[in-house]
């Protein structure tokens, strides 16, 4: 229905499905590999970090633009959000790991990133 917006339970299960539809696509056994599993998990904690990061980042602009946000939430939502960026940049940074290694195909539902 064009004029409603999408609500919070739309983002969740939109959050659910790309959870999902990531689970299908991992393998049943892990590579315990001394030498690679702490990158592996960071990889992993990174990518889904950055899937809740866009829906959050997609619900405050929603919020902005619905009017429904006063300047200094704005602001603060802002600021949250761009130290989240720079602490992932870190984190990436720390692990070896680029934006490429957190785009992780899921299959039919397309790339991650």
């Amino acid at each position: 229905m064009s004029g409603e917006r999408a609500g919070p339970g739309t983002e969740i299960e939109s959050l659910d499905g790309a959870v999902q539809a990531l689970s299908r696509v991992l393998p049943e056994r892990v590579n315990a590999d001394p030498e690679r599993v702490e990158q592996g998990l960071a990889k992993l904690v990174l990518a889904l970090i950055d899937v809740i990061r866009k829906v959050l980042e997609h619900q405050a602009i929603r919020r902005m633009d619905g009017g429904q946000l006063t300047d200094a939430e704005v602001e603060r939502l802002g600021l949250a959000l761009l130290r989240l960026n720079d602490k992932m940049g870190e984190m990436k940074q720390l692990f070896g790991l680029s934006d490429d290694d957190l785009d992780i195909d899921l299959g039919p539902l397309g790339r991650l990133a």
